[in-house]
């Protein structure tokens, strides 16, 4: 039940496309994560976040008003192999470059992917660690 959360100028991507880039996000990080058939746990558990920033305010060392986008991925712990990260930045960096209308747009979006200590991820007032996820995923099953 990843977190994710999208950077970017308030301009960058088309009115009315959060929830396109959102969903498209949401499902390729559960595709990464080896999640074949998403349960509703899954669904309304794995949220995104688009921050649409002032545009003077993203910067790159040349100039402000970048054209940069900052996805971050927050995962539980481990449930994210190297395919699973290779698989989610690609699709992540597509999804955006589509989302905005703009191809170039995959050599300036950054995809940071951050996996919660163990014990470190919280919902319903419980901190999940391994033992936890998997009772959840075999009463979920």
């Amino acid at each position: 039940m990843p977190i994710i959360d999208v950077y970017a100028s308030a301009d960058l991507f088309p009115a009315g496309t959060d929830r396109q880039l959102a969903e498209a996000l949401t499902q390729a990080v559960l595709r990464a994560e080896g999640v074949a058939t998403p349960s509703p746990v899954h669904l309304d558990n794995t949220a995104a976040y688009i921050h649409r920033l002032p545009p003077e305010a993203v910067h790159t060392a040349r100039a402000g008003g970048a054209r940069t986008v900052r996805i971050q991925v927050l995962t539980p712990p481990g449930v994210l192999d190297r395919a699973g990260q290779k698989r989610l930045v690609a699709e992540a960096t597509e999804i955006v470059a589509k989302v905005s209308g703009d191809p170039s747009q995959a050599a300036r979006t950054w995809v940071l992917l951050t996996e919660a200590a163990e014990g470190g991820w919280g919902i319903a007032g419980t901190a999940f660690g391994r033992e936890e996820f998997a009772a959840l995923a075999a009463k979920t099953s």
